[in-house]
């Protein structure tokens, strides 16, 4: 977000201490402050500001790319891709994909063949899993479960900035980038010292590596550019910048996190053929 949106913001968040979790190991309650400080100026739940060096990477190709099995759980993820199900009908359907009801399956756009399912354990929590999803044509077939992490203060169907809460709803992922070489994904790449990332969590714990790897979530930004991208379609106070991206160990600012081992895999497995999408919100909300 704009830096000079922060008085703002901290006015409305009061002080860190009455929205923070107890820090580890006695972290002084300033870390709190430093976290919201830091991803406002640098990005995850606002309007990142391109300053450091800016450079693209070329897409490898996957036949022959030694990055394209870290581990084994990524192997075969990619072996379900290798040949996708030819399909009969435009009609999506809930077969297989669990929790979701119907005005949700309705936001999945009827081309997609990836779904990454992240359903929260409550509204108010900040603790998710995630399911990626593959269609064919006996239905949605689950692959392995990897577990997330959300906004501080959980899900809303009303995204604001600033507000610690993860929007609810289905997008499409069209990009990814980070600060670490492509590690062999499909998606379009930006690696950028820009993705540098300083300061705290909520707990104290040092944000560090956080964006070494990113896929920017197609909420409030243009499809297929950047995730440095600053450009905000619904307006700047609808917030932006929200990401899948290496976890740090505690409650994001708006994104969803993932172990790197996991967000490896996820870049290696999500394929723009399949037109990937992700779907997330709360339990309860998802059923709708």
């Amino acid at each position: 977000m704009d830096p000079s949106n922060a008085p703002h913001i901290l006015q409305r968040l009061g002080r860190p201490q009455a929205i923070a979790s107890p820090p580890r190991s006695n972290a002084p309650a300033m870390a709190a402050t430093a976290f919201v400080l830091v991803a406002m100026l640098v990005g995850c739940s606002g309007n990142s500001a391109e300053t450091g060096l800016h450079a693209r990477t070329k897409v490898p190709s996957r036949d022959g790319d030694p990055r394209a099995a870290t581990s084994a759980a990524a192997e075969r993820l990619l072996h379900e891709q290798a040949s996708p199900p030819t399909e009969t009908s435009g009609v999506i359907t809930s077969v297989g994909l669990p929790g979701v009801g119907p005005r949700t399956l309705a936001g999945i756009p009827r081309a997609s063949r990836q779904v990454l399912l992240i359903t929260g354990q409550a509204k108010d929590s900040s603790i998710s899993r995630a399911v990626l999803y593959r269609r064919t044509t006996a239905g949605w077939q689950p692959g392995v479960v990897w577990p997330t992490q959300n906004a501080l203060k959980g899900w809303t169907d009303d995204h604001r900035l600033g507000d610690l809460r993860t929007p609810i709803g289905a997008f499409t992922l069209t990009a990814a980038g980070g600060l670490l070489p492509n590690p062999g994904t499909r998606l379009p790449y930006d690696q950028s010292f820009s993705f540098t990332l300083r300061g705290r969590d909520f707990l104290g714990t040092p944000l560090a590596g956080s964006f070494d790897y990113v896929v920017g979530i197609d909420y409030n930004r243009v499809r297929g550019t950047t995730p440095l991208d600053r450009q905000r379609p619904l307006g700047p106070e609808a917030g932006g910048g929200i990401w899948l991206h290496v976890s740090h160990g505690g409650p994001t600012q708006g994104c969803v996190s993932l172990t790197r081992q996991h967000m490896e895999e996820l870049l290696l497995a999500l394929d723009p053929e399949q037109q990937p999408v992700v779907v997330m919100g709360d339990a309860d909300s998802l059923r709708r």
